[in-house]
């Protein structure tokens, strides 16, 4: 087996990170799998925005269930299991949902943006048309970014522990294709959509005060209505930047320091990679517990 395969850390570590991911993909199938369901019961009633919510769903329990049992397997194995074939197929899931996630959380906090209306009752509505093109529009993008690798632009690689794979960031600075790969990665699908999520949300904040300032009674319900639904798109776009945030500070110290990679311990590499895993737990609990409050 090639050494790069091989885990840098100890059987009981594995053992551990074997069953947090364990853990992980039972909560994450299982509570996505709820939001579907809850969505196809009710699909003719589905507001368009609604859909964006949905599309989570599917990229949570998609990367669930196509990536997480390989890690799970190749930590109880102390060592990636597969090689080259499975680590590319890992980047490549790992690539497509995660694109899909960040850009489809941008869109949703344009969407909210443009929805909320100051005063209410003036913003702009969707149809459930205009969001399913966009949705495929997100997903035709993040599948051009994880082909781009395949084509010779930029490639994938394990990560430094050993036990999943993903963009080799490592590559950065080693060649021109690499180095220009990652810029333009990162620009276009890490920093401009966080900078739309920060951006419409703050919008989103001004106009709900803007609102509030000169609310009418009639109109005091539906505001309401408009703080909850985007106090939830928040919550979730918070949850996901939170879990994700320490994966890219290490991989992006990794890319600028590529020549001094034994000063990182395997240990704390893995550490981030386990926390943007659970962001596939999150959006289910924050989903029904706005759905509950929104019965009362």
């Amino acid at each position: 087996m090639d050494d790069k395969y091989v885990s840098k850390l100890s059987p009981t570590i594995d053992f551990w990170a074997g069953m947090y991911l364990l853990i992980i993909a039972i909560l994450s199938i299982l509570g996505n799998a709820a939001i579907l369901v809850s969505a196809a019961r009710r699909l003719a009633l589905l507001k368009a925005p609604e859909l964006l919510t949905v599309n989570l769903a599917v990229t949570d329990i998609g990367m669930a269930l196509s990536m997480y049992p390989l890690s799970i397997c190749s930590a109880f194995n102390h060592a990636w299991i597969g090689g080259d074939a499975s680590c590319l197929y890992y980047g490549l899931m790992g690539m497509i949902f995660s694109v899909t996630s960040i850009m489809t959380l941008a869109v949703m906090g344009v969407v909210r943006y443009l929805v909320t209306g100051s005063p209410p009752k003036t913003g702009i509505k969707f149809q459930r048309r205009t969001i399913s093109v966009v949705i495929s529009g997100i997903w035709l993008y993040a599948g051009l970014w994880a082909f781009l690798p395949l084509l010779g632009w930029g490639s994938y690689g394990p990560e430094p522990f050993g036990l999943a794979c993903s963009i080799n960031w490592t590559g950065y600075g080693q060649s021109l294709n690499h180095t220009t790969f990652i810029m333009t990665l990162s620009v276009l699908c890490t920093f401009l959509p966080c900078l739309t999520i920060l951006a419409t949300y703050f919008g989103i904040a001004w106009k709900l005060h803007r609102a509030y300032q000169s609310i009418q009674t009639s109109d005091f319900q539906y505001g309401n209505i408009e703080k909850k639904v985007t106090l939830m798109a928040v919550m979730i776009s918070s949850g996901f930047l939170i879990a994700w945030t320490p994966y890219v500070v290490v991989s992006f110290w990794s890319m600028s320091h590529s020549q001094d990679q034994d000063q990182l311990a395997p240990f704390i590499t893995l550490l981030p990679c386990l926390f943007a895993k659970s962001s596939t737990v999150y959006n289910p609990f924050i989903y029904f517990m706005f759905q509950r409050s929104s019965r009362r």
